[in-house]
């Protein structure tokens, strides 16, 4: 039996809506202490009794009263008793049952005073077996054990002091210990069930918090996974996008050549830009990635990533070592495509002019490694704003993939970034 009390907690248990629970329905037929517990605005202050408290309440005085009118023909019919103790039996009897009104208020002080008085009072036995009830349901079992103890040691006195004119002394006693302590377990058995009870509703509630906290959470994820993937896809477009626009402002006297040429790119870039972004945006809306009909980049694809970075006006040399790109599983391979895909984006920003080499080694069992290195830019190094974002994402995305990266700074004031991802066979 637990030493907790259901109706004097600590602490209530979480709430998913006030006055709403998976397990209570209405509070009127519920007892009082269940309510508490299910209604957030009954916890820390005493609740008025519910209806299914009044009905029970009223039991309790019935039965209390109808084995105190039974006691009271014993008692009257006992020859053991003189008729002056017999009247006084009754005028207890009958104050014993109108304080089982107070049983709720004061459950451990009317069970212990219905010691004493059990050992005075036949009358009273409904009292105070009702009374040895209600302890049992509202306090803890070390109180119980006491009381009830106590209760069950005053049986052979009763019956010494009153000796039962039919039963044998024996007999007597053992009919008042079987009965007390069925008075008992009933109590904890109704005290168990509402613990139950009270357990249950907290391992709904708690459990309905849970999965709102991983649909959250997984909510959460999800927006950064699409945040990091827009920012790898459009990052790229829209530096090609910037270095060509800027040629066009300050080279307006260019050939006509290099200014179709540059418009072809933009054009192409912004082409390429609307059409990744309406696949992230399609991502969002909680569509098929693969149902734009545009295949997600693998390892195979760096070859026309470099590509349009020439095209731009980049000097890239590729070092690919790796026999069979397209034999690379595809996450490992779009995770591979996005790190130099970003490395190639900041090269382009930070060191225009500069050389940059892309190099891919590894093989299955050892892990895919992927270099990307660029001296320090001829001339004057531009001051491009940036957040280091694109790196911060690059970083979660290689340890998400189980892998590492790398960036620093080269001797030479240039820039190194390095990153391994694991390739299972």
């Amino acid at each position: 039996m637990s030493g907790t009390d259901p109706t004097r907690r600590a602490e209530p248990g979480p709430r998913s809506e006030p006055g709403r629970t998976p397990l209570a329905g209405s509070p009127w037929a519920l007892p009082s202490a269940v309510a508490r517990e299910f209604d957030p605005d009954r916890a820390g202050r005493r609740s008025r009794r519910t209806a299914r408290d009044w009905f029970t309440d009223f039991g309790c005085f019935l039965a209390a009263v109808l084995i105190g009118m039974i006691g009271a023909d014993a008692v009257g019919a006992n020859p053991n008793v003189s008729p002056g103790a017999a009247e006084l039996d009754q005028v207890v009897g009958a104050l014993a049952c109108a304080a089982v009104w107070l049983r709720r208020r004061w459950p451990l002080g009317l069970a212990v005073a219905m010691v004493p008085v059990s050992l005075i009072s036949d009358t009273a036995g409904g009292a105070s077996a009702v009374a040895l009830f209600t302890l049992a349901v509202h306090r803890p079992f070390r109180y119980v054990a006491w009381v009830g103890g106590a209760s069950i040691a005053t049986v052979p006195v009763v019956y010494r002091l009153r000796p039962d004119a039919e039963m044998p002394y024996g007999v007597a006693i053992g009919f008042g210990v079987v009965a007390s302590a069925a008075v008992i377990g009933w109590g904890m058995f109704v005290r168990s069930r509402r613990e139950l009870l009270i357990s249950l509703r907290d391992r709904a509630v708690r459990a309905e918090n849970e999965a709102a906290l991983r649909a959250e959470q997984a909510q959460r994820l999800a927006r950064e996974d699409i945040a990091r993937e827009m920012h790898d896809v459009l990052a790229h477009r829209l530096t090609l996008l910037s270095v060509h626009a800027g040629a066009l402002e300050f080279r307006p006297d260019a050939p006509r050549a290099e200014i179709a040429r540059a418009a072809g790119v933009i054009r192409e870039s912004a082409h390429e830009a609307l059409q990744d972004l309406r696949q992230v945006i399609g991502v969002l809306r909680g569509g098929d990635a693969d149902a734009s009909g545009r295949p997600q980049p693998t390892l195979a694809a760096l070859d026309t990533l470099v590509a349009e970075s020439r095209e731009a006006g980049m000097k890239v040399v590729l070092d690919n070592r790796v026999p069979d790109p397209a034999a690379v599983p595809t996450a490992l391979g779009r995770t591979a495509y996005r790190i130099a895909q970003e490395g190639l984006t900041n090269a382009r920003k930070h060191a225009p002019g500069a050389e940059v080499t892309v190099t891919v080694t590894g093989m299955p069992d050892e892990g895919l490694t992927l270099s990307v290195r660029n001296p320090a830019p001829p001339g004057d190094v531009p001051d491009v704003p940036g957040s280091g974002q694109g790196l911060i994402g690059l970083a979660e995305r290689a340890s998400l993939a189980g892998g590492r990266l790398h960036h620093t700074p080269g001797p030479d004031g240039g820039f190194h970034l390095e990153a391994w991802l694991p390739w299972a066979p």
